[in-house]
């Protein structure tokens, strides 16, 4: 893995858990811990981490965005051109579970437009664009976390597995040839549990999340039927896609200035 990568690979980690080891990075991204050493004392020059002995952590509050807004903000043309393109995909009458993600957030907006549609969502922020249209929509409770508005925890889970939707509609941290991963453990369970409780599942992510990986599985390709991407893969990953039949849409550019 490249510097570069490996260092977004850190912020990645630190946005999910704010705080975390040189040990367990050395670990999980199969590097020296010299190495981790290294990318954290870069990371920490240019006000992107703070470094504590034997670890690193988010700059305190104040002194950086919170971390899902710093998320949308990044490849944000590519998120709503998919997320825009994916929208297109739905009509009235359809039941969808959302889960939490910045890609389905923009996706959330843009599927605003549509009615009679109903939403089922553990995101607060998803809900509230839903809802605000006149949408039906069913918040899914549980632990919230107030870093990206979402809820997740067994109670979560509980409520997820009294709903039969036919549509699901997932954002992933990762898409490699071995399957769908995230970087986040909670994150991932409530995907799978939503994903469990539909017939037809479409993935909407930017390209940057392509051949990369991250520490916790969510489900194998064959389980995808639609992924939604801004470029389509190329190499090991696009054959795995083929042999997994999954449908690749490749989602049109925004004309420039789009909103």
């Amino acid at each position: 893995m490249r510097p570069n990568e490996r260092r977004q690979h850190i912020l990645e980690l630190l946005r999910q858990r704010e705080r975390i080891s040189v040990e367990e990075l050395a670990r999980i991204l199969s590097a020296s811990q010299e190495t981790i050493r290294r990318d954290l004392t870069g990371l920490a020059e240019n006000g992107q981490v703070s470094k504590f002995h034997g670890g690193a952590s988010l700059p305190p509050s104040g002194e950086h965005e919170n971390a899902f807004q710093t998320r949308m903000n990044e490849f944000a043309t590519e998120k709503r051109a998919v997320a825009r393109y994916a929208a297109g995909l739905y009509a009235p009458g359809d039941s969808i579970l959302i889960d939490t993600g910045t890609t389905t957030l923009f996706f959330a907006k843009e599927l605003a437009r549509l009615s009679r549609i109903t939403v089922i969502t553990n995101s607060l922020q998803i809900a509230a664009s839903i809802g605000a249209s006149g949408n039906r929509v069913f918040v899914i409770g549980g632990e919230y976390r107030p870093d990206s508005a979402q809820n997740t925890g067994a109670l979560a889970m509980e409520q997820i597995a009294r709903f039969n939707a036919e549509h699901a509609v997932v954002t992933i941290g990762a898409l490699n040839a071995d399957g769908a991963f995230d970087f986040s453990i909670e994150e991932a369970e409530i995907t799978r549990a939503m994903i469990a409780r539909t017939r037809y599942l479409t993935v909407i992510a930017d390209s940057s999340k392509l051949g990369k990986r991250a520490l916790f599985e969510v489900f194998p390709l064959d389980r995808i039927d639609r992924l939604i991407i801004d470029r389509k893969p190329l190499g090991p990953l696009a054959e795995a896609l083929e042999k997994a039949n999954v449908e690749v849409h490749e989602a049109p550019a925004l004309v420039k200035g789009a909103r």
